[in-house]
């Protein structure tokens, strides 16, 4: 009997030493990546350490590049961060332009860069900042706007100004409920049930002031040009959905709606818009002039997020896939419920047709579910995570 009662005794104390430890962790976790209001946050130009920042994770880097034909290469087996930036390098007479491709590991927020050709993959950052839902890059790859879940039941929302080199870094108000990035600007929203206020500020989160407001409270805003903006509602199969452009004055124009399942997605310039949306139990994309207003239908339909445009305006890629099931589209691509067999296929805005790029299937045995697409300024190079596996690829053009 004492026996017993000697080795529940032991098992308990372990028990309560397990519990302390695991408590202690992800408390100090907790601090480290999402501190609360009382806190002592880095702001601009404090560049105050996060606690673990030049902590790496052991065991969790990206393998090797892996090349599986001249054009397309595996990068990363993942899962990496949705959001990633290419940017060109200049080379020299006996060498083509390099593209270095940054993109964030999502098990532990370490930044990697990639060279397309030397096909070397380099770390950048080691700082730990685990769980990133999203990234938003300025366009010179030298920080990564990411987004994270904490607090109890993860309920808050965390916006953080991450350097590609680690150094730095500064927190932006909690519970943004988007947030967009140009080479100068930052425009954030913040929502609730009254509506939502749209603010512009500077990269380094200072001059922030209000831009405009809206009765509307579920939207997502985008850049769509100089002084121009885009705002459409969240997507949602048995919704109708609406996009606007916005001047820097707030004025309103509507673009297109009201459509179910609408998503938006604007050229660099603004001066095009592309929509898809749910019809039928099947998907319809189409090309809005937002000049003219004229809508073109397009030759092939998936969900606008799957797409990219250059940066001249000229054509979109896009994840397209092969045969879809009838659907609650988008709800049950977003949700996970359904994966695609994607082909990648260019529009030519100007020449109005679309052009098969990469059969992915045919080179890999794998399956494509194409998310997350982004191309250099020059359009040498397409970046894409693979939606089934995390892995992320870079093909060239």
């Amino acid at each position: 009997m004492r026996r017993a009662f000697i080795i529940t005794a032991i098992v308990i104390v372990l028990a309560g030493v397990g519990a302390a430890g695991y408590f202690y962790f992800f408390n100090q976790a907790d601090i480290a990546v999402a501190p609360d209001g009382s806190s002592n946050l880095p702001v601009a130009g404090e560049g105050s350490p996060l606690p673990g920042e030049t902590t790496s994770v052991p065991g969790l880097s990206p393998s090797s590049p892996v090349p599986v034909s001249a054009r397309l290469v595996k990068i990363s087996a993942g899962p990496v961060v949705p959001g990633a930036v290419a940017v060109n390098k200049p080379g020299n007479a006996s060498t083509s332009p390099e593209v270095a491709v940054s993109f964030i590991e999502q098990a532990s927020g370490n930044i990697f860069t990639y060279l397309t050709q030397a096909r070397t993959l380099t770390r950048t950052s080691n700082r730990t900042i685990p769980g990133i839902q999203s990234a938003s890059w300025l366009p010179n790859a030298s920080v990564a706007f990411v987004r994270y879940l904490s607090g109890d039941a993860f309920s808050t929302v965390n916006t953080y100004a991450l350097s590609s080199n680690g150094s730095g870094g500064f927190f932006l108000s909690q519970n943004l409920a988007d947030i967009a990035v140009s080479s100068t600007s930052v425009l954030t929203l913040a929502s609730g049930v009254n509506g939502s206020a749209v603010s512009l500020g500077r990269t380094d989160d200072t001059r922030s002031s209000e831009l405009f407001t809206t009765p509307l409270s579920q939207i997502l805003v985008s850049f769509a040009g100089k002084n121009q903006y885009l705002v459409h509602t969240k997507p949602s199969a048995t919704l109708p959905g609406d996009a606007f452009l916005v001047d820097s004055a707030g004025r309103f124009s509507r673009v297109a709606g009201p459509k179910s399942g609408l998503v938006a997605l604007a050229s660099p310039s603004g001066k095009w818009v592309l929509i898809s949306y749910a019809l039928d139990g099947g998907m319809q994309m189409e090309l809005v002039n937002t000049a003219t207003g004229a809508a073109l239908q397009l030759p092939v339909s998936t969900i606008a997020d799957k797409c990219a445009w250059t940066n001249s305006d000229s054509s979109i890629y896009c994840g397209v896939p092969g045969g879809p099931p009838a659907a609650a589209y988008p709800d049950d691509w977003y949700q996970g419920a359904l994966h695609f067999s994607d082909r990648i296929w260019r529009i030519d805005v100007a020449s109005r047709y679309a052009q098969l790029i990469l059969d992915f299937n045919r080179e890999t045995d794998a399956v494509l579910d194409a998310e997350a697409l982004a191309l250099d300024p020059l359009g040498t190079t397409l970046v894409f995570i693979n939606r089934n596996d995390g892995s992320f690829w870079g093909y060239s053009l």
